[in-house]
């Protein structure tokens, strides 16, 4: 029988991505967004298959509706996004959590929420392990989202707890690819499209602080088999790429594969911002038999073909 799936946030990078290979895999797709971030341009290629549904919900409010499996992706997850409505930001991952939470129990679904390395703020543990408990400024421009997503898992648990309440959670690292906003004001889509745009690649700070970038089809993988993995592990998981780069080094090789002629300029680095981020994926390695395979350089090309396609139908 075909699984009726529900991916709240469907219409936004991951979660798109996420549609696709679920009908890819004979699913029943219910794709709510409220398009705040998500565009139906990254799900107009699954409009025409009889099994994708698109809802323009708010998850902030109740939501009804009969599913076996539950995607919680729903949130804005760039800075420049995030910080636009703050109080918005919180209440997608404190509210909608609870709302998401209340479906499950009462169609007895399994929940998988998509959490984020930004749980353990500016680190003091490198490179993080599941069981590090962060560093987090509550006050910060960032605490939106850094503090929503830890309430979230902090709700995910409680409800495992107290309703045994099937659960997942994923902590998931910096990821890239295509059908990524291209003004999310991300470092991988920022230097793209100025470097497609012969603009000065803006760098915060001296470029040496440091990101993992995991491409999207390794990502999409290890959400499935977190998500098929066995009921006792509930995680949460970190899922990302554990090969370090510094921020200046991934401008050049994005002006090099580019070809562009951009020089790179340097800006303060603004508040809260991490210095080093990098996951310790021994337990998604352990438990999920799962790690990155695609190199950097193949996945920045898919990467680059997609910002270049959209800067030549003028969408940037």
């Amino acid at each position: 029988m075909r699984k009726r799936i529900l991916v709240t946030g469907g219409a936004g990078f991951i979660g798109s991505h996420l549609c696709e290979r679920l009908l890819e895999q004979g699913n029943e797709v219910l794709c709510v967004d409220n398009f705040f971030t998500g565009t139906k341009d990254n799900i107009k290629h699954l409009l025409d298959n009889p099994y994708f549904e698109v809802i323009r919900h708010d998850i902030c409010f109740p939501l009804y509706v009969e599913v076996d499996e539950i995607y919680n992706f729903a949130c804005p997850a760039s800075p420049i996004h995030y910080q636009r409505d703050p109080v918005q930001t919180t209440k997608v991952s404190v509210l909608g959590s609870i709302n998401m939470l209340g479906l499950a129990k009462r169609v007895k679904a399994k929940i998988l929420q998509a959490s984020t390395s930004e749980v353990y703020g500016d680190p003091e543990v490198h490179p993080q392990r599941e069981d590090y408990w962060g560093n987090v400024n509550p006050i910060g421009p960032r605490a939106c989202y850094d503090e929503g997503k830890r309430c979230a898992e902090t709700l995910f648990f409680d409800y495992y707890r107290q309703h045994r309440l099937k659960i997942k959670v994923i902590r998931i690292f910096n990821t890239y690819g295509p059908r990524m906003h291209p003004n999310d004001g991300r470092v991988v889509s920022n230097f793209i499209v100025q470097a497609l745009k012969n603009e000065p690649i803006t760098v915060y700070g001296d470029g040496s602080q440091t990101r993992s970038f995991c491409y999207i089809d390794d990502l999409v993988d290890g959400i499935f088999k977190m998500m098929n993995s066995p009921d006792d592990f509930t995680g949460p998981v970190n899922l990302g790429n554990p090969e370090e780069y510094r921020i200046i080094e991934l401008a050049k090789k994005i002006i090099e594969l580019t070809g562009s002629r951009s020089k790179i300029i340097f800006k303060p680095l603004p508040q809260d911002d991490p210095r080093r981020r990098r996951p310790d994926i021994t337990l998604a390695r352990a438990k999920l038999g799962w790690e990155p395979s695609t190199p950097i350089e193949e996945g920045l090309k898919k990467t680059i073909h997609y910002f270049d396609s959209l800067l030549h139908q003028g969408k940037i």
